[in-house]
């Protein structure tokens, strides 16, 4: 036999036995053979005599029939029955402790997979001694740990014996025979007082079950996760599995050349052995020297191919179903951002973002998430390149969850759903983006979502969304009912439909033409509605003074004005006479070409700027009588559909079931005044909001 250990090695032990350096490896691997061989023998009887029994007792059940046919009860059956009901019992609790289905069970999953790591950490602690050594159980702190894990895995194997149905197989399976060559060996290191490094290296067979970990853990979520996951852990085991055999048997020599023939290879030098090995490399450097080791490696090396050979085909499935829009979305530090969705084309796409972005808005610190069931045609893929720094594409669906989680709708400021306005089945489009708002209500009922649909009449199904809050700025806009109203007030009115169309779209007056009257009109449509809080310095004055001063002064046209903002007594007067006068809060609407112009009218202050004649001047000065107060709202268009600020107060949104009622309007003069009598929706148990219809409005002003 090899001496493994010199005489001064020996001694340091101080195990007292003369003969320690020589091995007793036999030991430790009859151990394991000796259980393996002994319970396929026991499992085999087993089943032999149990079916043996069920064949008499099916026999004598027979023979108990009476003359009619009436089975005579048999005690000795009653007893069986009662005991196999036991044993059905106890299977299922062991079933229930390592199925993953519950809390306990990915525990004990999650558990398990550590330990055999930590395992196989202590193997390559123990992979820079000799083959075979002696230890103090009293002192070495790392057999001890180990010990407890092995102790653990004894019991796990156990309850997985128990719960398996077939017991021949589990008996066979890799992960019971990976237990059978780890866990005896260490009770026999025990009883000799020597270890043998042997076999540990099974231990990292349990790396092919990180998947199902990370499974139970939610970290992998996708097929091609999984996927690639399986197959690098597969590719690794091997690997470490093999570069573990070669370091027994370069280290231990052949048993027929009586272990002379050894090689000192640590655990890492036999792993780049390894892996050149089945690269096809092949360097030369470090061979194997042993007959145990050529042989090996020779099985190793066509094993390794047909490995490789088996994993192409997913290889290239996985690169060629890469999705580059399938990642998660990652949020910008204290920047916005919303979800566009539903019909997603070349056209919808670009006027959205012609509208939402155009200069004539106030900063813009929000990203556009756009959210598809496919990928981008090539012009789509134009377009968000010119749109790069504030666009970003991901594919889905919006009726799935997890795909909604990628995209962080659940931190989204809204979520704005579009409709194809060229649709032939409108009912059909309105139904699909309906279930597209009921699917994002079930996974965020707190987000703002603003939908459009073309029948006025389907409007009404969005009452029964449990989550659907008009308050919350949740809204509707349904395209029929935008051009049956314009058609209907423009009829009355010849002309609205144009000023509401200029209204409608964000335009900018750069266009120059010779005719004086062109440029005129071409600067009306640059015009759009904006709102903002009232300088300090007009509380106190008329309404017809602030307007009069805003033209003169400011250049800008104040329409109306809104008291009361942040309270439930909010109300909106258009147009109103001189007994309407600003008091402070108060909220001013204003016809302007940009959000930046409307700054004026919060800016403006009567001690500094009242001897200013440019507008440009007007800014934000420091003085004792300068507007100190927090701006609590953003610059925003109330008649936009790309609006996703803050909804209008005071006005009462009509419905389906509300025809034929009007607001009330309390008449001052020449002013209209719209109070806030918003009617009580039994459904909903709430006033509803106070958000603007825009034929109401337009026809009071």
């Amino acid at each position: 036999m090899m001496k493994n250990l010199t005489e001064e090695e020996c001694e340091e032990t101080n195990c007292g036995k003369p003969d320690c350096y020589e091995t007793y490896w036999w030991y430790f691997l009859c151990s394991s053979l000796g259980v393996f061989i002994s319970g396929i023998v026991v499992i085999a009887l087993v089943q032999v005599i149990a079916q043996c029994i069920a064949n008499r007792q099916e026999q004598a059940a027979d023979g108990n029939r009476n003359v009619k046919g009436v089975m005579v009860a048999d005690p000795k059956t009653a007893t069986s029955e009662e005991s196999m009901n036991w044993g059905t019992e106890v299977k299922d609790w062991a079933a229930g402790l390592i199925s993953a289905q519950t809390t306990i069970g990915k525990v004990l999953v999650v558990a398990y997979f550590l330990m055999s790591m930590g395992s196989y950490f202590f193997y390559l602690v123990d992979s820079y001694k000799p083959v075979e050594w002696c230890f103090d159980l009293k002192e070495d702190r790392l057999f001890q740990t180990d010990l407890a894990f092995n102790i653990f895995f004894l019991l796990y194997f156990i309850l997985r014996f128990v719960a398996n149905q077939e017991k021949l197989w589990c008996w066979v399976s890799i992960a019971s025979i990976v237990d059978f060559f780890t866990i005896p060996p260490i009770f026999v290191s025990i009883v000799l007082g020597r270890t043998w490094i042997g076999l540990r290296f099974l231990r990292a067979l349990r790396l092919m079950q990180l998947s199902e970990v990370l499974q139970f853990l939610r970290v992998l979520k996708t097929s091609n996760a999984i996927k690639v996951t399986n197959m690098l852990t597969v590719f690794l085991t091997v690997m470490l599995t093999a570069a573990g055999v070669i370091h027994l048997v370069e280290n231990s020599g052949d048993p027929w050349e009586n272990f002379s023939n050894t090689q000192d290879l640590s655990y890492f030098t036999c792993l780049y052995v390894v892996v050149v090995t089945m690269s096809t490399v092949g360097y030369g450097d470090i061979y194997a020297q042993t007959t145990c080791g050529r042989c090996f490696m020779t099985f190793f090396i066509f094993g390794g191919l047909a490995i490789f050979a088996s994993y192409t085909p997913e290889i290239i499935e996985i690169i060629s179903s890469r999705n580059i829009y399938g990642g998660v979305y990652t949020k910008e530090g204290g920047k916005k951002h919303i979800v566009v969705c539903g019909h997603i084309t070349y056209d919808s796409v670009s006027n959205f973002l012609k509208d939402f972005l155009h200069k004539d808005r106030e900063d813009v610190n929000v990203e556009i998430v756009i959210f598809h069931t496919v990928e981008p045609d090539l012009e789509l893929q134009a377009l968000f390149k010119r749109y790069f720094t504030q666009l970003e594409f991901f594919k889905g669906s919006v009726l799935n969850s997890l795909d909604l989680d990628r995209i962080k709708l659940a931190e989204a400021d809204a979520c704005i759903i579009l409709c194809d306005k060229y649709c032939t089945d409108s009912d059909a489009e309105d139904a699909a983006n309906i279930m597209r708002v009921i699917s994002i209500k079930n996974c965020c009922a707190r987000i703002r979502v603003i939908v459009q649909l073309m029948q006025y009449h389907n409007k009404a199904y969005l009452l029964n969304i449990p989550s659907w809050n008009w308050q919350q700025g949740d809204d509707v806009i349904c395209v029929a009912e935008l051009k049956l109203g314009f058609i209907a007030q423009s009829c009355l009115a010849p002309g609205f439909s144009t000023i509401m169309a200029n209204l409608f779209a964000m335009r900018s007056n750069s266009e120059g033409s010779n005719d004086l009257w062109q440029t005129d009109y071409l600067n009306g449509c640059g015009n759009e509605m904006y709102t903002e809080y009232l300088s300090r310095s007009f509380t106190g004055m008329t309404f017809p003074e602030v307007t009069r001063l805003c033209f003169d002064k400011l250049k800008l046209l104040l329409i109306a004005v809104e008291t009361n903002v942040d309270s439930e007594t909010s109300t909106i007067a258009i147009n109103p006479g001189p007994h309407v006068k600003i008091q402070d809060q108060t909220l001013g609407f204003f016809i302007a070409d940009s959000a930046l112009e409307v700054k004026r009218a919060f800016y403006y202050c009567r001690s500094c700027h009242g001897d200013i004649r440019e507008v440009a001047q007007i800014k934000q000065c420091s003085c004792d009588n300068a507007n100190k107060r927090r701006r609590n709202t953003y610059h925003r268009r109330i008649f936009s559909r790309a609006s996703i600020r803050t909804p209008v107060k005071g006005l009462k949104y009509t419905n389906q079931s509300e025809v034929g009622e009007s607001i009330p309007l309390e008449e001052n003069g020449n002013s209209s005044v719209l109070h806030e009598t918003g009617p009580y929706d039994s459904r909903m148990g709430r006033r509803k909001n106070r958000r603007g219809n825009i034929f109401k409005v337009t026809a009071v002003i």
